[in-house]
């Protein structure tokens, strides 16, 4: 019995509230991984807030694909793996509010983005995913 996800299940997967990992090529060192708020609609791009100075930001300028994994933390376990091509846009209040609520829900999600204003170094960053890794233990 293969563990793979239907395209349905792995789009409602990725579209549910996981923190997922985003890794990034370096050179000469193992790709950085790094924990990270994204938000996912199916069919479309995945996509998070980053600084542009951040460690991340900046290894983006040397890379033209990242990947992204989202995962259950209980068993059975089950994660959504991918990577693509990226784009980088400058990163709207509306990109921080949205995620922010996401994540911390509606009463905390508001402040938070109030307290995360300022700073034109956010950026927000879109990877299309071409290459889809899944498992859904709950199918074993």
């Amino acid at each position: 019995m293969s563990l793979a996800m239907s395209i349905e299940e792995r789009d409602a997967f990725l579209a549910d509230l996981h923190v997922g990992i985003v890794a990034i090529q370096r050179k000469a060192k193992a790709p950085l991984t790094v924990p990270i708020w994204y938000d996912y609609e199916p069919g479309g791009d995945v996509w998070m807030v980053m600084s542009r100075d951040s460690l991340k930001g900046k290894l983006l300028a040397n890379v033209d694909r990242i990947s992204l994994c989202a995962q259950s933390e209980q068993a059975p376990y089950s994660y959504v793996s991918i990577e693509g091509p990226f784009s980088i846009a400058q990163r709207t209040h509306n990109h921080i509010l949205h995620m922010a609520v996401r994540y911390l829900g509606a009463e905390l999600g508001p402040q938070y983005a109030a307290a995360s204003e300022g700073g034109d170094d956010n950026i927000v960053v879109s990877i299309t995913p071409e290459t889809w890794y899944t498992a859904d233990y709950n199918k074993r």
